[in-house]
């Protein structure tokens, strides 16, 4: 690794719970908060630390060299964007200490480093002073900044008016194109389209190759292993494996199947009123066997409900090994009703010559009962597709190139004489 421009050494962070807004409390509140804590305890007891307390982030320590892409991975409360707010100065830590060397950029919540009084000219010309730059340097930057971000419009309004998507726009490019000699950025690449979001990582590919250092928080692992150079897993707010990208992913997605096997019953970790719940999902062959490339196959979706009169939208998105999308089934899209009247039963989605090449696939699952959203369940389901011979031929499909197969034939197309004569 080259020459460290971040150097984290035990890096903490504490939240009292309950707290009110930027961490301030009324006088009596504190004394007679003091008070209880004298009353609870014991003559010769110790002081223990308040159950009030929650550590974010504790005991974190890593280094991040120059010109690196770092992608940092973890489920939901990890600590990920704790982290990159302490490393950008915009929380103080508890403990540890962060040695940055490098101007810095940051992108991190919507709307972060932007004033909202201010126009969309002024805030980048705010930012890049900031920076340090000289206004002329900025001024160099803007027309690639505004093509970038396509809000010329609207560059001259306050960005307190701006939809979400705009100041995303907006924001990112003047951390990309301000040139920052450290950048870091959050999940906050979500909130845009899929066009707009390859640009970024198309950027960001860029800012990398001109030895520029890139801390990249993502839930996206694909982009994670097609960006970055190598990875940190944080679970619970403490470093657990950093490595190679692959090593990382791979051990982040193991560690999450373990966690989503217990029965989907009984699963919490799921959104929605409950009028619906889905507690089975399989994936099968037709004839009920494993799943094979290219034969007819089921998801069977088991639920149990408590709504007598009912209309039911399901969606299915099914994700390859590390996280990117494969496909979507919603009977949305199909037009088709689901009208079930029973406590319990089965939603079948029927797809002929299953298209996935054999690997590992997970299976979400979305439910709204007339309209409200009833159970949302993310890697509801692991499940493997076997080889097949698809095709009667005697070769297998290649698994290198991509996660489907594409139903085809082919044949020869010979000239017609008269027309080659002529």
């Amino acid at each position: 690794m080259s020459a460290p421009v971040i150097s984290v050494t035990g890096l903490g962070k504490r939240y009292l719970l309950g707290n009110t807004a930027g961490g301030y409390s009324r006088l009596t509140e504190e004394i007679s908060d003091a008070f209880a804590r004298l009353a609870r305890r014991g003559p010769g007891e110790h002081v223990e630390a308040t159950s009030r307390e929650i550590w974010a982030l504790r005991d974190v320590s890593l280094e991040v060299g120059e010109g690196e892409i770092v992608g940092i991975v973890g489920r939901n409360g990890a600590g990920k964007t704790t982290l990159l707010k302490l490393l950008a100065r915009i929380t103080e830590p508890t403990e540890g200490r962060a040695i940055i060397t490098g101007r810095v950029g940051s992108l991190l919540e919507v709307g972060t480093g932007f004033h909202p009084e201010l126009t969309g000219r002024e805030n980048v010309f705010l930012n890049g002073a900031i920076l340090g730059m000289r206004r002329a340097e900025i001024r160099s930057k803007f027309d690639a900044i505004i093509e970038f971000a396509e809000i010329e419009r609207f560059i001259d309004t306050p960005v307190k008016r701006y939809s979400s998507g705009m100041y995303v726009r907006l924001a990112f490019a003047v951390a990309a194109f301000l040139e920052p000699e450290i950048l870091f950025i959050d999940e906050v690449l979500s909130v845009g389209d899929q066009a707009f979001q390859q640009r970024c990582i198309g950027r960001m590919s860029e800012i990398a190759h001109s030895g520029r250092t890139i801390v990249y928080v993502s839930h996206n692992l694909a982009s994670v292993s097609a960006l970055c150079d190598r990875a940190v897993l944080i679970d619970q707010g403490r470093v657990v494996l950093g490595g190679t990208v692959e090593a990382v992913l791979d051990h982040y997605l193991t560690s999450i199947q373990l966690k989503t096997g217990e029965s989907l019953e009984h699963r919490q970790d799921r959104d929605g009123d409950g009028r619906l719940r889905i507690i089975r999902a399989d994936v099968v062959s037709r004839d009920g066997g494993p799943a094979r490339t290219g034969t007819d196959a089921e998801i069977r979706l088991a639920f149990a409900a408590d709504v007598p009169d009912r209309d039911i939208g399901i969606s299915i998105a099914v994700d390859g090994p590390i996280g990117e999308p494969v496909f979507f089934c919603s009977n949305r899209v199909t037009g088709e009703a689901l009208n079930a009247r029973l406590a319990e039963g089965e939603l079948i989605c029927s797809i002929p010559r299953l298209p996935l090449l054999a690997g590992r696939y997970s299976l979400t699952v979305h439910a709204e009962v007339n309209g409200v959203l009833a159970d949302w369940v993310r890697n509801a389901l692991f499940f493997d597709v076997f080889e097949d011979d698809v095709f009667g031929s005697g070769q297998l499909p290649p698994t290198t190139h991509g996660r489907v197969f594409v139903d085809h034939a082919w044949s020869v197309r010979v000239p017609d004489p008269a027309h080659v004569a002529g």
